[in-house]
């Protein structure tokens, strides 16, 4: 039993028919005169949508209707992120092929979106699992192969001993598989790679291009790419020769090096320690650490660990032989994952070195002070002078940082170098369900690329797509053995398949054109509509998916089928809702679907609530008691309308909500000018709100206030029925992109014609929102005492008069002098006294 109020139950389902039938978010493609595209970050079509979700999809809805209702022609289109790890994952734990769980899912989800009242353009609608999409994937990394950007190189892999298979980096927690909670390992495979590292340069500077982008992001992928400038230099190996070239942005400190330390996933750490007795210790220690996060190993807080692996380095710059640890702070994905330690000017090196007896070296003096190595009470990273640094002892440490560097490069113990935190993409999954690399392996040819014109290399559809460490497409016989295109003679096709971050970093240009079989986009379209004018998404996807579409789009610009080197010009990302505190999730129990909520409040209850819950770009805590209450202001809205519908009868409306001349302002009573001077503040404070900060939850909370205004002058007696109908109009049309069904019926309801996101949107008149007078607060010491009526253009004198001779601040003044008076103009006064 559903609460009594308006027949949402009716209204929904009927609007939402008629919006399809109008075709109300198909726009012309053809055209793109006066083009907004609007565009929301496709979903996994793995599970149902709870609330949580929602905030993503309902966002965009209401940006682009007000969009529709401001005259643009609006692109929003929808598809699924299909392929990957979590639709995997979801059919193995129903036991139904993936296929089968997305195709369920995705109509699941579809039939959710319509239920919210999310208009889309579904003739555009794009699966990244379809054969007709993922060919277009497969062409795309056959261009990046072309242009020597994919490569396969032996790389690290997360394994799972239990399940026998390789982990994905997002299915390793806290070290451990997350379906069986065994401790993960770590193996090296042979991987295919995308060389974002190549455009590492571009994508950092191009990030000053954004404008319109949260800084909050930018600064990730700042942090992410890393830039960070500095000298390599030549290390050696004392026992065998071989370089270990080690990356620093401190060459001042290179005379202070008492030990290196090269990460634990470092390729030469197996080579290295072999015939030292300490292989298998050494081992151990690296696959222990390995199963850490890379945020924990480089934390402040983290006790720094390592452990000597039997080797020593020379030091170039003075001959010193030091020893070689490895060490649970260095990490591969920063320089050349081979560091100097200097323990007397890095925090991280003093820690480790007073931990494990090694030497400190104090090679930078602040002037004046006297301490050495072993008196050092922490590193000293600050300016100062060089000491105990051969001939560049007594300069300064910045001027040493050029010279020694100089030097260096004359003597070729080093070069000055640029590097990147940012490492190259792995783009292979020896998984199922993803599209397979378009690549054969020849004996004669080498590695081969399948021809375009036999792509897509269609997935098989019967496999064993369980796990069993290795590809699943390696044990059916028919996919794997084909023919050469290069020779003609046997060859093996390539059994990973890729990542799914790939399907997604170009899906926004195959909305152009989705059903093309030509070509994956049409250029001349694309470069019309793009880049996408407004993005919306969570930012959990600040780094990968953000970057890698970048890095894509500058890819297929230098291909020049793109016109444009950034993919998304404005960039939205909201913040989560959580329940009880944390994101919602199965496993946490917290899960919140909104069918039920629809089925007992409608679906604008559950937008108007979603919209109000707090400011979208953060987290918010989900009531499901504070949804009756948007529900009720709903309620009220539909009752005021219906009980003024006999009086509108009266002055029968407009196409769009009309604004007042000002002969007309002026010819009306004073309850007649407050209410409407309301509705413009409210319409200016709406579309301000919408326009600048996509704060919703004030703009709805400025709207009910507007409806309170409108409930009082009702309860006065007579009413202007051209006034009441104007500003309920425009009540109307403020609400209809935050819930558009209720809007819908109460605009054809007040006896319009066509829908009201065809109305326009209001205006407002500056010469309305001016007051005749206006409420000034009066505090006394700082305590408010009075409230007083003073005209707008009043000046200091005659406030500080007014709030002086008002007989109840009179009253709070006895027995006491005035000893100052300060007034604030158009807010306060406040009277010091004593």
């Amino acid at each position: 039993m559903s609460p009594r109020g308006y027949p949402f139950a009716e209204i929904e389902p009927k609007w939402r028919d008629e919006w399809d039938r109008q075709g109300l978010f198909e726009p012309d493609i053809r055209s793109a005169d006066r083009k907004f595209y609007c565009l929301m970050m496709f979903p996994y079509p793995s599970a149902a949508l709870h609330v949580g979700h929602g905030r993503n999809y309902i966002i965009g809805d209401v940006v682009a209707r007000y969009k529709l209702m401001r005259g643009w022609k609006v692109l929003t289109p929808m598809g699924w992120d299909a392929f990957g790890l979590p639709a995997e994952n979801a059919a193995i734990a129903g036991g139904i092929h993936p296929a089968e769980s997305t195709q369920k899912h995705i109509a699941t989800m579809k039939k959710q979106l319509r239920r919210w009242g999310v208009g889309y353009a579904w003739s555009r609608e794009v699966n990244s699992s379809d054969p007709g999409y993922y060919r277009w994937t497969q062409w795309l990394f056959l261009k990046l192969y072309e242009r020597g950007l994919a490569e396969r190189k032996l790389a690290p892999v997360n394994w799972c001993p239990s399940c026998a298979t390789v982990l994905a980096n997002e299915q390793v927690v806290g070290g451990a598989c997350e379906r069986c909670d065994t401790p993960v390992t770590q193996r090296e495979l042979e991987q295919w790679f995308f060389k974002i590292t190549d455009y590492a340069e571009r994508l950092l500077n191009d990030l000053d291009l954004l404008e319109h982008w949260p800084e909050r992001v930018k600064t990730m992928q700042r942090n992410w790419i890393g830039r960070s400038e500095g000298v390599e230099v030549a290390f050696k190996i004392a026992e065998t020769g071989d370089p270990l070239p080690c990356f620093t942005t401190r060459i001042d400190t290179i005379y202070g090096v008492t030990y290196v330390v090269v990460a634990p996933e470092h390729p030469v750490l197996k080579k290295l320690v072999v015939g030292t007795g300490k292989e298998q210790e050494v081992i151990a220690f690296a696959n222990s650490v390995g199963q850490e996060s890379k945020v924990e190993r480089t934390s402040g807080d983290t006790e720094k660990r390592g452990i000597f692996t039997g080797r020593h380095v020379v030091n170039p710059v003075n001959g010193e032989v030091v020893p070689l640890w490895v060490a649970n702070y260095a990490l591969m994905e920063y320089g050349t994952g081979a560091v100097m330690a200097v323990p007397a000017h890095d925090d991280r090196d003093f820690e480790f070195a007073r931990k494990h007896g090694l030497p400190v070296r104090v090679v930078i003096r602040e002037p004046g002070t006297g301490w050495d190595g072993d008196s050092l009470p922490a590193a000293y990273v600050d300016e100062g002078v060089q000491v105990d640094s051969g001939p560049f002892d007594g300069i300064s440490n910045l001027e040493a940082q050029e010279r020694i560097a100089d030097h260096m490069e004359e003597k070729g113990m080093g070069r000055r170098t640029v590097a990147y935190r940012l490492r190259d993409w792995l783009v292979s999954r020896q998984r199922y369900w993803g599209a397979p690399i378009p690549l054969v392996k020849c004996e004669r040819c080498g590695i081969v690329p399948v021809p375009e014109k036999d792509l897509p290399v269609a997935l098989p559809r019967n496999v064993e797509f369980r796990p069993k460490g290795h590809s699943p497409l390696e044990d059916v016989r028919e996919f794997v053995e084909t023919d050469c295109p290069g020779c003609g003679g046997k060859a093996r096709r390539e059994t990973d398949t890729m990542d799914t971050f790939v399907d997604s970093s170009w899906y926004y240009l195959r909305y152009i054109s989705p059903a093309d079989d030509g070509v994956p986009f049409d250029s001349d379209l694309v470069n019309k509509w793009l880049p996408v004018d407004q993005y919306i998404g969570g930012i959990e996807h600040a780094i990968l998916h953000l970057l890698y579409s970048r890095f894509i789009t500058k890819v297929l610009h230098d291909l020049g089928v793109v016109a444009f080197e950034e993919p998304f010009g404005r960039l939205f990302t909201q913040g989560m809702i959580v329940k009880d505190g944390a994101k919602m999730s199965k496993s946490k129990g917290n899960v919140v679907p909104p069918d039920p909520l629809i089925e007992r409040y409608g679906a604008d209850t559950v937008r108007l609530y979603t919209l109000f819950v707090g400011p979208p770009e953060k987290d918010a805590e989900w009531n499901d008691r504070a949804v009756e209450g948007s529900h009720r202001f709903l309620n009220r809205l539909w009752a005021r309308v219906e009980e003024e519908l006999p009086t509108f009868e009266k002055a029968p409306g407009k196409q769009a909500p009309r604004k007042p001349a000002s002969s007309e302002f002026d010819g009306l009573g004073p309850q007649e000018k407050e209410l409407v001077r309301k509705m413009h503040e409210t319409v200016k404070r709406v579309t301000e709100d919408i326009e600048q900060s996509f704060h919703f939850n004030t703009a709805i909370s400025a709207v009910m206030e507007l409806m309170n205004e409108v409930t009082g002058y009702c309860r006065g007696g007579t009413r202007d029925a051209s006034v009441l109908r104007e500003v309920l109009e425009n009540t109307v049309v403020l609400l209809a992109p935050m819930v558009p069904h209720i809007s819908e019926e109460l605009w054809h309801r007040m006896g319009n014609e066509g829908s009201v996101f065809e109305a326009g949107w209001p205006e407002w008149d500056e010469r309305m929102l001016a007051r005749p007078e206006t409420v000034i607060v009066v505090q006394i010491n700082g305590k408010v005492r009075q409230r007083i009526t003073v005209a707008s253009d009043a000046g200091e004198d005659a406030v500080r008069e007014a709030a002086l001779a008002d007989e109840r601040v009179k009253s709070h003044m006895l027995g006491k002098k005035v000893k100052k008076v300060i007034v604030v103009p158009g807010k306060l006064v406040n009277v010091v006294a004593g």
